[in-house]
């Protein structure tokens, strides 16, 4: 007998898409059974040029009230999983993500090897060359600040929205609490470490145009700050004190507290010696620097041990089977 050929559904989340989408749809490989449009309450009528598309596989999904990238690619993946999908893609409808390359994002996932995939645009050197600093610096910082948040060191582009995911992966997620505005992609990175998912970047090559970006700079700087802030201490205290404890553990607490301490005491005793005119003796120095070199150093150390933590085998093929067993009378 053979097996079952995996049902693979793509969401395209569409807001002022309307000149676009038709060519998107229409490039989806022939091998995709569903595709679910999103309409996120777009003023420009995406919705009706969805409606006007002839591909069977269209699922017209809409809302009444805008809710942000985020909230329309979980419309789309609730009704995916509704549907009963094995692997659940996301590309924009704006035309940059180039449909043929889902093959790329689905293969590591049916392979079991990988839980979700990602698009990196700076994989190649060829393909940054052509990109504007600004840009670049710009992903590098978000970049850094989501290693931090979501624990996945290895992962680069992290706004990139180009992912695939599978579907007992996706079901094992707190969809209701993931962020639906842009910081989703960042966000999904996190929750998905809370599960040991095991996330990859798989290259790619943006197609830029004529297209109008909705994303202004000014307006996600702070969310996006206080958000891997966040993402950040949950997953510290989730991973080094809820759900294990390690050296690792000690390691961040000791360090953080040896570091504070020589700061701010060598801090005071430099600001004393200034208002005294007063040379600080050597013992006060020590006292000082010491507690800085040997807090730095735990801290480095705890460092390495989270960079060496990054999930690295898929969750999925475990999951599926508990699934399974779960699912079967006993004795079968």
């Amino acid at each position: 007998m053979s097996a079952r050929k995996p049902d693979i559904a793509v969401v395209i989340p569409c807001f002022r898409v309307r000149e676009k989408i038709a060519e998107v749809v229409s490039a989806i490989p022939p091998q995709i059974k569903r595709i679910y449009c999103v309409d996120d309450a777009c003023p420009d009528g995406s919705g009706e040029a969805i409606r006007a598309l002839s591909d069977p596989r269209v699922r017209l999904l809409s809302h009444e009230v805008n809710k942000g990238v985020g909230g329309a690619v979980v419309t789309g993946y609730r009704a995916a999983l509704e549907d009963r999908a094995d692997i659940v893609v996301k590309i924009d409808g704006d035309g940059q993500m180039d449909p043929a390359l889902i093959s790329a994002f689905v293969r590591p996932i049916l392979a079991g090897e990988a839980d979700y995939t990602k698009g990196n645009r700076f994989y190649r050197i060829e393909d940054v060359r052509g990109m504007p600093p600004v840009r670049i610096f710009g992903n590098a910082v978000l970049s850094f600040m989501t290693k931090l948040s979501s624990g996945y060191w290895h992962l680069f582009d992290s706004t990139n929205g180009y992912t695939a995911i599978h579907a007992s992966v996706l079901r094992a997620l707190p969809l209701e609490k993931l962020s639906e505005r842009y910081f989703f992609e960042s966000d999904i990175l996190f929750r998905l470490n809370t599960v040991h998912a095991c996330v990859r970047d798989i290259p790619m090559q943006a197609v830029y145009a004529d297209e109008r970006s909705n994303l202004r700079i000014g307006n996600i700087l702070l969310p996006f700050f206080t958000g891997h802030m966040r993402n950040f201490h949950k997953r510290i205290v989730y991973n080094y004190f809820l759900r294990n404890f390690s050296i690792a553990s000690l390691e961040l607490v000791l360090g953080t507290l040896l570091l504070t301490f020589g700061l701010v005491f060598g801090l005071a005793s430099w600001n004393v010696s200034l208002a005294e005119g007063v040379p600080a003796t050597p013992g006060t120095v020590m006292l000082s620097a010491l507690p800085v070199l040997i807090g730095v150093q735990l801290l480095l150390s705890f460092l390495q041990y989270d960079i060496s933590a990054t999930p690295t085998r898929a969750i999925h093929p475990s999951i599926d089977m508990d699934e399974t067993t779960r699912d079967s009378p006993p004795g079968n």
